[in-house]
This record gives C-alpha cells, structure tokens and sequence, in this order.
C-alpha cells in the first residue's frame, strides 16, 4: 500500500500550542504523511514557497493573524493550498468564514484519527486536480509556442467555427492553403479532430 507522502505532497501544521504541534506531527508521521509544522501564521508566511504543494492543517486561534487570516492572505496572493481549519472554540461565524474562504472542513477538538485523515486526504485530491490542470494548461501554452502567425490565425478561426473556404476567404490565400495549416496545427498540437482544435483555439485567446 503506498503512504500517502508518495503523491509528493507535505501537510503544513500550523499550530501554537507545542504540546498539540508534536501529537499532530506525530499521529500525521505514523499515518504515512509527510509534514512541516509552524507555530504561527507569520512564521508560515516568512518561509512559504510558491512551489509548495499539499494541504494546511491550521488552528483557528493563533498568536497574532489567525488560520482564517493565514488562509484569507493566501488567497489574497493567488495560492490555493486547501485548508482544514481546526479549533477548540467552533462557532457557526467562524464555520463560515472557513468555508467561504474554500476550506476544506472546519473540525472541532478533539477530533479522531480518521476524521482529520479524511479531511486531509480530501485536501490532497484536490491539489492534485489543481496541479494537473496547471501541467496541462503549461502543456497547451508550449504547444501553442510552435505556431507560425499564420497558423495562429487560422486557429483562431477555426476556433470561431469557420470551414475551410470562409478562412480562405477571410485570410485572402487557397482553401488547399488552408488545409495544409490546418493539418500543420493537427501536427503540432496533437489535436485528434477539429473539435480538439477548437479547444485549443478558445486556450489561445488567453495567451
């Protein structure tokens, strides 16, 4: 059975209370995650790293900004890790602050093993999602790198749901003219048909 650090990602603890820092360090170690534990916001922020990757398990209540405020910076600054906020003080205000700030859950202590397992797992699958479509929105970007003007062109109206006569037409060149760069832009993007192209061509528009 594979450990769940296996996927490369690292739970970040943040949690001011040591005593509680180590047990969830430890309970989190034993369960095959991988962790880094803080002992505040700030001291999370002083070393965050665009790259970092995985899940924030944080406590509601902290010396100085609390987990809403950390997860509301982060937000702030473009970076989705998910977060599961924890506390010892729950209220239905703070709940929703969580939630509508997209954490993950919002679990009370003490809280059971499998509770926060099922919290962080869900947490990894969704930064597993993100990251795939970052790879693949990289991916598109390269892809489209490879193309001429010309053939920018002719995917752009392709994309607008153009046939090949009213390109032709549109570009002042041959419909052959327009097969051919097509067919290049089948090539360079591994496009499997014309509707792969229209994705394609709806991807360019933001670069």
């Amino acid at each position: 059975m594979n450990s769940p650090a296996d996927n490369g990602l690292t739970v970040y603890i943040v949690e001011d209370d040591a005593a509680m820092r180590d047990s969830l360090s430890l309970m989190l170690g034993l369960l095959g995650f991988r962790t880094v534990a803080f002992e505040s916001a700030e001291a999370l922020l002083d070393t965050y790293r665009d790259e970092w990757a995985g899940c924030v398990v944080a406590d509601l209540r902290l010396p100085g900004m609390s987990g809403l405020d950390l997860q509301a910076q982060l937000r702030t600054r473009g970076r989705k890790l998910p977060f599961v906020i924890i506390t010892g003080h729950g209220d239905v205000k703070s709940a929703r602050a969580a939630f509508q700030l997209e954490a993950v859950d919002f679990i009370e202590k003490p809280f059971d093993e499998l509770e926060l397992r099922t919290a962080i797992e869900k947490g990894f699958d969704l930064e597993l999602q993100r990251i795939h479509l970052a790879e693949s929105g990289n991916d598109q970007a390269f892809k489209l790198a490879k193309l001429t003007k010309r053939e920018r062109e002719v995917l752009e109206l392709v994309g607008k749901g153009l046939h090949a006569k009213e390109i032709a037409a549109t570009l002042a060149i041959s419909a052959r003219t327009v097969e051919v760069h097509k067919a290049r832009l089948m090539a360079k993007l591994e496009a499997r048909n014309v509707s792969e192209l229209v994705r394609f061509a709806l991807a360019a528009e933001k670069h």
